[in-house]
């Protein structure tokens, strides 16, 4: 049985740099690389979901976690996912990486580059994932292996998809801790998970994700956990990591700070469905569905009142066994009337490139505040 204890002969200082001087690198000041100075998304289609659908049988029912997301991914394109717990956002993408669990049922069409993922054999999805397609974890001390060396770690994802020499695959890791930013690189490869600080991990496993130049990266909530100024020099990392080896990415999250600083495009899931999709600024500053609409009034803002209260969506979401009748959304909804509560509506263009799952998106869009619909009293709408 491998123990969980690094090995006695765990490089320690002077050849590993100090906590110290890892705290130093993290709180460099740096540029502040925003989506408007990366490369825009190009025409080329380089992933393509339609009608996901996955299903999880139970002793209780089956529980339908995803159902029916679409969506297109474009060369160098960020795609932000966003939603609450629940919602779909990182079941649909372990679809795509092929790691959901035996019993899991999946429908649907998931192309990359015209291969229908779907349809592969084990084989040729190991030999996709990690090469053409990557995932960085949102959380890089579980995800990252306690015993080995970080160098031994990277080294072998280089040498699961190349026949090189370990020399080579080594000076691959050292390259790519260069690129995310981890100082003594050369050092740093001798180093141990938990030598390095959160943040430090996080790059990690960005480096990780991107040493076999993907064209693909899907980032699973990759600053949980991380204080405020490392989690923008992680996002900042991401970027510049999209340019470095022109990689797409879908950025899983519910905070949507970082979708709006992040995103070309967002795509708001509820109850494992999409209920709204476009340009990130047409969601966030002209929402059409009610959900959306909620989610950016429960975001404390720095040019609201000083005294303004916070405005969460009432209730809870659905359950995924059983879903209520008509729009998931209806018993939260401050919109929802009698055809809310009978039929659920079907995601439906409502302006350039603008789609919306919403009976009442009409509503919201003569609105001057889609938010103020959920401060507003029942009796007065």
């Amino acid at each position: 049985m491998t123990s969980l204890t690094p090995p006695a002969n765990t490089p320690t200082a002077p050849d590993v740099p100090t906590d110290a001087s890892i705290i130093e690198a993290e709180e460099e000041v740096h540029a502040g690389r925003t989506l408007a100075d990366s490369q825009p998304p190009s025409d080329e289609e380089i992933l393509v979901v339609e009608d996901l659908t996955v299903e999880f049988p139970t002793d209780d029912g089956l529980v339908k976690a995803v159902r029916g997301v679409d969506y297109t991914l474009h060369a160098r394109e960020v795609l932000g996912i966003v939603g609450e717990s629940g919602s779909g956002k990182s079941v649909s993408s372990m679809a795509v990486m092929g790691l959901l669990p035996k019993n899991a049922r999946v429908r649907g069409s998931i192309r990359y580059r015209g291969r229908d993922l779907l349809k592969l054999r084990p084989k040729e999805q190991r030999a996709l994932r990690g090469r053409n397609i990557a995932m960085i974890f949102q959380d890089p001390m579980t995800s990252l292996n306690p015993v080995r060396s970080v160098g031994d770690q990277l080294s072998e994802a280089v040498l699961a998809h190349h026949l090189v020499p370990r020399k080579q695959a080594m000076a691959r890791a050292k390259e790519m801790l260069d690129l995310v930013g981890i100082p003594q690189a050369e050092r740093r490869l001798r180093a141990y998970p938990h030598e390095f600080s959160g943040g430090m991990r996080q790059r990690v496993m960005i480096a990780m994700a991107i040493i076999n130049d993907p064209d693909v990266i899907i980032a699973d909530e990759p600053t949980t956990a991380l204080d405020v100024t490392v989690q923008a020099q992680i996002l900042e990392k991401l970027l510049e990591v999209k340019d470095a080896v022109n990689a797409a990415i879908v950025l899983i999250t519910h905070d949507l700070g970082v979708i709006a600083g992040m995103a070309h495009r967002t795509l708001v899931m509820y109850a494992g469905k999409p209920v709204e999709v476009g340009e990130t600024d047409q969601v966030f500053y002209t929402p059409r569905m009610p959900y959306t609409a909620g989610l950016l009034g429960s975001i404390p803002s720095l040019e609201g009142e000083r005294d303004g209260r916070l405005r969460p969506i009432a209730g809870t979401p659905p359950s995924l066994i059983n879903l209520p009748s008509g729009c998931p959304f209806s018993p939260r909804c401050p919109l929802a009337t009698d055809v809310c509560r009978e039929r659920e509506p079907e995601l439906a263009e409502k302006g350039d490139d603008h789609l919306a799952a919403c009976h009442h998106s009409d509503r919201l869009a003569e609105a001057e505040d889609a938010t103020a619909f959920f401060r507003v009293p029942e009796e007065e709408r």
